[in-house]
């Protein structure tokens, strides 16, 4: 077989490897170079990057709240990514069926790397690595908010109707 298929299949598998798919929706494993371009993103949306993982009771009380307030944004200029602090061997045993059962349809990506001091100030350099936490930014208008804690919906759609250009 010539070269290009090698090559192919290889992509194929290492994209494979990292991405479990939950019926139409995908669940990627990041490392801190993909959530560096994830931070340093130019598009023109507002991002709402959530920090969280199934053990934290705090995070799946308000989990819904977000996927509420993502249907209610569908439309607009503003993007939801749950990033799960699970570990990468709980993603198809916990974080998928978790996600199934409580019909959480937002992006999902899950942070590899446990070694939380290397990459928790590229988040915000107060933060101090407790869950659940939150970002919001759009680089492109110069954008960023942080919580850490807790977010009720009200608070959540306060801040989105504040740092959005919708």
């Amino acid at each position: 077989m010539n070269r290009a298929f090698y090559i192919v299949l290889s992509l194929s598998l290492f994209f494979n490897l990292n991405t479990f798919h939950l019926s139409g929706q995908d669940v990627r494993l990041i490392d801190v170079q993909d959530l560096e371009k994830l931070l340093n993103d130019k598009s023109d949306k507002l991002t709402v990057l959530h920090l969280w993982a199934t053990w934290c009771a705090p995070c799946i009380r308000e989990l819904p709240d977000f996927q509420k307030t993502s249907d209610k944004y569908n439309n607009d200029n503003v993007r939801f990514i749950l990033v799960s602090l699970d570990f990468k061997s709980q993603v198809e045993k916990q974080l998928i069926p978790f996600l199934k059962k409580n019909n959480i349809t937002l992006d999902v990506m899950v942070m590899t790397n446990t070694d939380y001091n290397s990459w928790i100030d590229k988040i915000d350099p107060n933060w101090e690595g407790t869950i659940p936490a939150t970002l919001i930014f759009n680089n492109n208008d110069k954008v960023r908010y942080f919580h850490s804690g807790e977010l009720q919906k009200s608070e959540l759609i306060n801040l989105i109707n504040k740092y959005s250009n919708s």
